[in-house]
């Protein structure tokens, strides 16, 4: 049984999204780990720090490497974090040139840009979800927006609107997400490459040239090291947030219209136990849901903020409990948007 609704057994037909679980699995963070290790030598033999056949030699040795997860695992729990072990690996199968494996790079470097490489793969498909969610309510738009409306402020209510207007304040925050989350794509997605204290101290004046090689190999950011500074990561689970945030919006309003049954039909209900005669508003309420979920997981990405001089151990781990399970809810929310504007069969159209 699974601790997470994500991957519980029955739970996950509202909340499984294997698509983006897939950039969390072990298999994708060793899989982008070891290409940070191997992007790592080419760079340092383009900048002169390695010897160009050293480094031609880890990169064909590590082809189709495959680490023993146990071992790992098992370093984990004496080292804290995976990559001694994982280091101690490769530097076996690489045999003579195992001692520039991993030079100048510390844990945080190989981990933080696993996440950054899985982030920026994960977001790609965020982003063309979010379009087609945009999408599907500019088509609500077109077919039922001049159905007329009674509009309600306070739950109270008001004077009349068109379905266009409530749809519009479903459609335009996730319109303004794209546009955020495209200027955050040009600067947010940074290699992380420090060293030892984030002083690249092994490399001399080549530093930032070997970070910069390492990042155009990665297709990443270039930028200083973050190693303690973790504001892009708390602005990412913000736009996260947002997301869900708007869609638990356009979720909560489709419940509420629901409850009357004047105002909106829908298709594909759940149904109750005790009364078969409903029809239950259940991709709505997901939507919600997953709404203060985020909203109530940005808070511990803000603690997060809070690293302790050059390196945390404690700010960080909780960034691996939180963020992914951020970036799932996101997506869920994103697919249940998608299925709910295809079972609004008709908005609006009721007496005003």
């Amino acid at each position: 049984m699974g601790l997470s609704a994500f991957d519980h057994p029955f739970l996950s037909g509202l909340f499984a999204d294997p698509d983006i679980a897939a950039f969390f699995s072990a298999e994708a963070d060793i899989a982008a780990m070891l290409r940070f290790e191997t992007a790592l030598a080419e760079a340092e033999a383009e900048c002169g720090v390695i010897a160009p056949q050293l480094a031609e030699a880890i990169v064909a040795q590590l082809a189709g490497f495959a680490p023993d997860v146990a071992l790992l695992a098992e370093g984990v729990s004496k080292d804290g974090v995976v990559i001694p072990e994982f280091v101690r690996q490769l530097r076996r199968t690489v045999g003579e040139a195992a001692e520039k494996v991993h030079f100048g790079a510390t844990s945080q470097d190989v981990i933080d840009t696993s996440l950054m490489l899985r982030l920026k793969a994960a977001t790609n498909i965020l982003t063309a979800r979010l379009a087609t969610v945009v999408a599907g309510l500019s088509g609500l738009e077109a077919r039922d927006g001049q159905n007329p409306m009674m509009g309600y402020t306070r739950m109270q209510a008001a004077i009349p609107i068109t379905a266009s207007e409530r749809i519009a304040s479903w459609k335009a925050p996730l319109e303004r997400a794209t546009e955020r989350f495209a200027a955050f794509a040009q600067t947010g997605f940074a290699i992380q490459f420090g060293g030892a204290a984030g002083t690249l101290e092994k490399f001399g004046d080549k530093g930032p040239a070997v970070r910069a090689a390492l990042a155009r190999r990665l297709d990443l950011v270039d930028r200083p090291q973050w190693h303690s500074q973790r504001d892009g990561l708390a602005e990412f689970a913000a736009l996260l947030s947002l997301v869900t945030g708007s869609l638990g919006k356009f979720g909560q309003d489709v419940a509420l219209m629901a409850q009357s049954g004047t105002a909106i039909h829908l298709t594909g209900g759940g149904g109750s136990s005790a009364m078969p005669h409903k029809q239950n508003p259940v991709a709505a309420e997901v939507l919600v849901t997953l709404a203060r979920f985020n909203a109530s997981q940005l808070a511990g990405l803000h603690h997060a903020l809070v690293h302790e001089q050059e390196r945390s151990g404690a700010a960080w781990m909780l960034e691996w409990l939180m963020l992914p399970q951020m970036v799932l809810a996101t997506g869920v929310a994103l697919q249940t948007a998608l299925t709910l504007t295809t079972r609004i069969a008709k908005l609006g159209g009721e007496k005003t």
